[in-house]
């Protein structure tokens, strides 16, 4: 499947012959729809040309029983077999002469094009030895009679049916995540009315800024946080933590997530296509479409394959047909017909794009949200990881540990303007400040300005207030409260420092604890020959504290968004295979910039849109997963292409009549077919293998 191909409607490819997918957004229920269509009209196609083709087989098959002879055969046999096969052909097997045709219009070749020459060929070749036997040579002729292939024409067409029948029912099932996510959500909910009723309304009515009521064992209706109540919820379709999760009033809360306790009232944020569920069926569905690396090859692979079996097919007619024994015409068409059926790349076609879909569901299920086929196959080949410190190694959950001012400063005071300033800053250590104010008074600030990667400044009372890294906030000497700082950093706390004025006046000490999974997280990485480099705009002293407790191979403190950057060039530009992690506006450059951007789902919206991977539960240990992921992904991608290539390869001289001289038996192109089928069919097998078990045996299943 193209994905540059874009139709109105569900239908099939022009260059390959493949369905089309659904592009991401479209209405789910016409897709399942025309699924469901296809695969009943198949089916019926498949088992009317099964019972159909049954007959002629054991008519064909009358000659070869001992005692019963072509001449013994009854002549209204022949009429038979084209009374049975000619819907078999063209109704049941229609299908594949219309791809065929269309593949010539654009010299587009694909399978459909070696189907629908080698079924036609038979098909045809027997339509005129039935009604004007007297026009053929005798090099056709075996013992006089004219040998007839109605029988490979019905069995070929109903083989090529049952595997795209089978094919049909592999693309449903590598939907199924898509449809399980979709089942999710919740249908309805109560919303509560200005007059404090309460009203139950369908989801897709809902309004930002409703208020919604939210009882023990529903489902949470969409994102938004809680103002009224208390509750534990179950985020495991989320995070894939088990344990349920304690909301209070303020506590964000997300739809589809299912409250276990209390009863609450919240107020909708997000709703529609903003909601976190819906971005991720967004992201896995664009995910699914698109196409790895190694697909480009094969298709190109592809491209001169098949008219290389074309000219294989007429070297073969043509070799028989002068050299080969009696009748030698009828030999070579069908050996030709032989080569052309077996050598169907649809198991080629099918190799990648079935892993890639399979593959990426079974990431979505354990919480890893993948944004293209390529960064599959590009973390399998990462060498080096690069991670921030705040909010991916530590819980991204800082509190302030210690508050300290200089002689004579009104500590109150700097509190309230430290928690002003911080008030509008997205930086996890400024919630922290703010929490620590708690309920003061806050003064009111203008000019507020943030300086990515250093700090944020406004003015407060007239006076310029800074708030960040000390060589941002002071130009002035710090020495009054320097030793003091490296105390605290020495304790791997993180100091803020905070200005009047250019005039240091106090600074925070804030601590953010390591989380539990990151230090297993780290030891599974290293076992995966993963060199760890941590890269952080927080002081040298803390970070190398953190970094030496967690066996980090190397420690980066200090950097500005755009050191960040630079060191994942400099890394690229030593042959590095680099993946940058982060959860942060100043990480977003460097996700964009590495080989694969790994984002935390914890993290803002600017680092997820510039990632290529997603954690929801935003988790190192989902790191892990992700590459033991892809590696299980290649890996059967390969293993695909191999059973593809291996019957195509072997296949096509053994059908050319390669062991006729050593054995004295040729291939039917009734087995030609079936070996084609059961190429499409080792490889749609091997790929949903992918849906069953972990990539990574310690991950906890997420989403689901």
């Amino acid at each position: 499947m193209h994905l540059e191909i874009v139709s109105d409607e569900p239908g099939d490819c022009p260059k390959c012959g493949m369905a089309l997918e659904q592009v991401p957004g479209g209405d789910p229920t016409v897709a399942e729809a025309h699924l469901k269509k296809e695969i009943r009209d198949l089916s019926i196609k498949f088992w009317v040309g099964l019972m159909l083709t049954l007959p002629v087989f054991l008519l064909a098959m009358l000659p070869m029983i001992p005692g019963i002879s072509l001449e013994s055969a009854s002549p209204g046999s022949k009429w038979l077999q084209l009374a049975l096969t000619t819907p078999v052909v063209f109704w049941a097997g229609g299908i594949f002469f219309v791809k065929g045709i269309r593949s010539f219009k654009g010299w587009n070749l694909n399978m459909f094009t070696l189907i629908a020459i080698g079924v036609a060929a038979a098909y045809f070749y027997s339509l005129v030895a039935v009604i004007f036997p007297q026009i053929f040579p005798a090099s056709f002729r075996h013992h006089g009679e004219i040998g007839l292939y109605f029988e490979a024409a019905a069995v070929i067409t109903v083989l090529v049916l049952l595997g795209q029948l089978l094919e049909t029912r592999a693309r449903g099932k590598t939907g199924e995540a898509i449809q399980a996510l979709l089942g999710l959500a919740a249908k309805s909910a109560h919303r509560i009315l200005p007059n404090g009723s309460e009203e139950e309304i369908a989801i897709d009515q809902i309004q930002a800024g409703d208020r919604l009521r939210v009882r023990p064992g529903e489902k949470i209706p969409l994102d938004g946080f809680l103002t009224e109540g208390s509750s534990h919820i179950d985020e495991s379709m989320i995070t894939g933590e088990p344990e349920p999760v304690q909301k209070s009033a303020g506590a964000a809360v997300i739809g589809a997530t299912i409250n276990q306790t209390g009863s609450f009232i919240m107020t909708v944020e997000k709703t529609g296509a903003d909601t976190l569920l819906s971005q991720i069926i967004q992201m896995v569905s664009e995910a699914q479409r698109s196409r790895a690396p190694i697909q480009k090859t094969a298709d190109t692979i592809a491209g001169y394959f098949v008219p290389a079996v074309l000219a294989a097919a007429v070297i073969t007619f043509i070799v028989w047909s002068v050299w080969g024994p009696e009748p030698a015409m009828a030999l070579g068409l069908i050996n030709a017909v032989s080569v052309l059926i077996i050598a169907c790349p649809c198991a080629l076609g099918l190799a990648t794009p079935i892993s890639i879909m399979v593959g990426i569901g079974r990431a979505a299920q354990q919480g890893i949200l993948i944004k293209d086929a390529e960064a599959i196959e590009t973390i399998e080949k990462i060498d080096t990881l690069i991670t921030d410190k705040t909010g991916t190694l530590t819980a991204g959950k800082p509190s302030v540990t210690g508050f300290i001012a200089i002689d004579g400063e009104d500590k109150n005071m700097i509190l309230a303007a430290a928690a002003a300033l911080e008030k509008a800053s997205e930086h996890p250590l400024a919630q922290a400040i703010v929490d620590r104010a708690g309920k003061i008074s806050l003064p009111s600030v203008t000019g507020f300005e943030s300086i990515t990667g250093s700090g944020v400044t406004g003015l407060i009372g007239g006076e310029v207030w800074k708030i960040g890294k000390g060589s941002f906030v002071a130009a002035d000497d710090r020495s009054g409260l320097e030793s003091t700082a490296k105390d605290f950093e020495n304790q791997a706390n993180t100091v803020v420092w905070i200005s009047r004025a250019d005039r240091p006046v106090a600074l925070f000490a804030i601590s953010d604890p390591v989380k539990e999974s990151t230090a297993p997280a780290i030891a599974m990485l290293h076992k995966l020959g993963i060199r760890l480099i941590m890269a952080t705009g927080d002081n040298a002293t803390t970070a190398n504290v953190v970094g030496r407790d967690l066996g980090i191979d190397e420690v980066h403190a200090g950097l500005s968004p755009a050191d960040k950057i630079q060191l994942v060039r400099d890394l690229k530009q030593q042959g590095r295979r680099v993946a940058m992690t982060g959860d942060g506006i100043n990480d977003a450059p460097a996700l964009a910039e590495a080989n694969v951007g790994i984002a935390m789902g914890t993290g803002t919206d600017v680092a997820i849109k510039s990632a290529h991977i997603t954690l929801v539960k935003g988790d190192l240990n989902g790191i892990a997963s992700a590459i033991g992921l892809s590696k299980a992904v290649m890996k059967n991608i390969r293993q695909n292409l191999f059973f593809a290539f291996f019957y195509n390869a072997a296949g096509i001289p053994i059908a050319a009549g390669i062991l006729y001289p050593i054995t004295g038996t040729l291939l039917s192109p009734m087995v030609a077919a079936a070996a084609m089928s059961l190429s499409s069919v080792s490889v749609i097998t091997n790929a949903l293998r992918l849906r069953k078990g972990g990539a990574h045996s310690g991950q906890r299943s997420g989403i689901f």
